[in-house]
């Protein structure tokens, strides 16, 4: 198990970092366009379409990214829609974990996959968007959302006691969501330093746009908010495999599970980012 989780996780490196870092917005969006059809594939797999169908929803998922990355929205996106993505999130997020995986096969199936799509697309425009500002700006995005995640494995084995979320993820504890946003708040501390003594060049990251924008005590409250935007993420998805009986969404990544295993928590984190980044 280890050797498939480190071959996949080289792989998907040696794909990502050159798309990642190249100059153009095509191969990154080429290649995360893929990424997330294969995640809406995977969502109609856990709510109980057939391969054809899922298929379809995930075609649907990628036609529409392309479509906003044509229509001019990958680059230009209108800060409203990040809001009113962050406000469903916040408010539809909250409502699913207070109900819990029983009741989420109640909800209509229609209903799940257009939330699915939704949120998928949505997630998309956001990462493209993130890296139009530039590799420094969608790096430290995605660092902030993985140290939040490691950071919380970590101090919630070392100090868990509290379970976080019982029902949906035994694993999950309070004191990891807390060690996870101390360690952004470290890693936006070591970042912006790097910044100012010259070690980055190139545009600001996330923390240094969210300082100059907020200043420090809105730069602490904006790390509390998106660390707790990627925990729901993360819950959120956990809820609906539990609710179907599912380990992981799929087996499209040896070692990892699926697409939506590996960026379920960027789902409502990265729309966010952009939200209170447009402030």
């Amino acid at each position: 198990m280890l050797g498939q989780r480190v071959i996949t996780a080289v792989v998907l490196l040696a794909l990502l970092l050159p798309a990642l870092f190249a100059e153009s917005l095509v191969p990154f969006a080429l290649l995360t366009v893929l990424m997330i059809a294969a995640a809406g594939w995977e969502w109609g797999r856990l709510n109980g379409l057939s391969m054809g169908m899922s298929l379809a929803l995930g075609a649907a998922v990628g036609a529409t990214c392309v479509l906003a990355w044509r229509a001019g929205w990958a680059s230009a996106a209108p800060p409203a829609a990040w809001w009113v993505a962050c406000g469903c999130w916040v408010l539809g997020g909250s409502a699913a974990l207070r109900a819990g995986p029983g009741a989420w096969p109640r909800l209509s199936r229609g209903a799940r996959l257009w939330v699915g799509w939704l949120v998928l697309s949505v997630a998309w425009l956001a990462l493209a968007a993130a890296k139009s500002r530039g590799v420094g700006f969608i790096l430290s995005a995605l660092c902030l959302v993985w140290m939040a995640d490691i950071a919380a494995y970590f101090g919630g084995r070392a100090f868990g006691r509290r379970k976080l979320a019982p029902s949906i993820s035994p694993g999950k504890s309070w004191e990891g969501v807390w060690s996870g946003m101390v360690g952004v708040a470290l890693l936006a501390a070591g970042w912006m330093a790097a910044e100012a003594a010259g070690f980055l060049g190139g545009p600001p990251s996330l923390f240094s746009v969210l300082r100059g924008n907020l200043g420090w005590m809105g730069l602490l409250l904006a790390i509390v908010f998106l660390c707790t935007m990627s925990v729901m993420g993360d819950l959120v998805e956990s809820l609906a495999k539990r609710a179907v009986g599912a380990k992981d969404s799929s087996r499209l990544l040896p070692g990892h599970g699926g697409v939506l295993d590996r960026v379920d928590a960027l789902l409502p984190a990265l729309p966010a980012a952009m939200a209170l980044a447009s402030l």
